[in-house]
């Protein structure tokens, strides 16, 4: 299975060498352009960058320039064209860039406690789902079609029980499968009643109002993955490369921690183990994802 829209992200990337080979343009006072990927209510994404970016801005001691992009393959789109030096993203645009464009994570996050998290598939409790056999000719929903958390790897706990091939169509499986747009849409549809299941983080009920968050239930959960990084487009000097790690880090100070809100809620930032993205890679090649 390659979705259609992997294809032109394939061809974006591959026009994006070219300008690689000639570098993008840059002025001394141009800004570093950082891209968001939203993962919950854009709006309010927006107004966490207006606050990151201020806080970068003094602790680099240079403009800074923040976007938030419509998906992960629009991040990956301009860290390849060099309109964004540095995106916030999941595991699986971390290595397709990697494969592809020869990105670099500079950070992973660490939330919960751990440089890994997991996937799930979530259903309404009460609705009689008790396990993945029962969703099949049922609609489901994924977070975007290059999330790992959020698609890849929950589809994979089908391919692993048998319901489906890993390349295969999964409509030949649930009835209807849509893209929600994020995490939050997604469980949303799934308490909604909208959608009879949703892949999507284990976090992903924390984008519930409170209240809500007892109305669905996960029947399967993902191995770890690796988490969300913080990476830089080839070609990214190596002074704003350290400079802006050297201020992700700070804000693992506890007098700084509360702006770690405003960049989706990590306990804080750490070096990347690179190597432990290699899974994630071996994960993409298999949905013929990279090659």
């Amino acid at each position: 299975m390659r979705p259609r829209f992997t294809e032109r992200l394939g061809r974006t990337l591959a026009a994006a060498l070219v300008a690689f080979a000639i570098g993008p343009v840059a002025a001394a006072d141009r800004p570093l352009v950082l891209a968001f990927v939203p993962q919950e209510n854009p709006e309010k994404l927006i107004g966490d960058v207006r606050a990151i970016d201020a806080y970068l801005e003094v602790a680099m001691g240079r403009r800074v320039e923040t976007r938030v992009t419509a998906d992960h393959a629009a991040a990956v789109e301009s860290l390849a064209a060099g309109t964004a030096d540095i995106a916030f993203m999941g595991a699986l645009p971390y290595v397709m860039a990697r494969e592809r464009i020869g990105a670099a994570a500079l950070l992973s996050e660490v939330y919960r406690g751990k440089p890994s998290y997991s996937g799930a598939v979530f259903v309404r409790r009460g609705s009689g789902i008790a396990g993945l056999e029962d969703l099949r000719g049922k609609t489901m929903a994924f977070a975007d079609p290059i999330s790992e958390s959020g698609f890849l790897y929950p589809l994979d706990l089908f391919a692993k029980a048998g319901l489906l091939a890993p390349r295969g169509d999964p409509k030949a499986f649930f009835g209807e499968v849509y893209f929600a747009g994020g995490y939050q849409q997604a469980i949303q549809a799934v308490a909604n009643g909208l959608v009879d299941a949703a892949g999507v983080s284990v976090y992903a009920t924390l984008l519930l109002d409170a209240d809500r968050r007892g109305d669905v239930a996960a029947i399967a959960r993902t191995p770890p993955i690796p988490s969300h990084v913080v990476v830089a487009r080839r070609g990214l000097a190596p002074e704003p490369r350290a400079a802006f790690v050297a201020a992700l880090l700070a804000l693992n100070a506890p007098s700084k921690r509360h702006l770690l809100k405003h960049l989706y809620g990590p306990d804080g930032y750490v070096m990347p183990d690179r190597a432990a993205y290699d899974g994630v890679a071996a994960m993409a090649r298999k949905y013929g994802l990279i090659e």
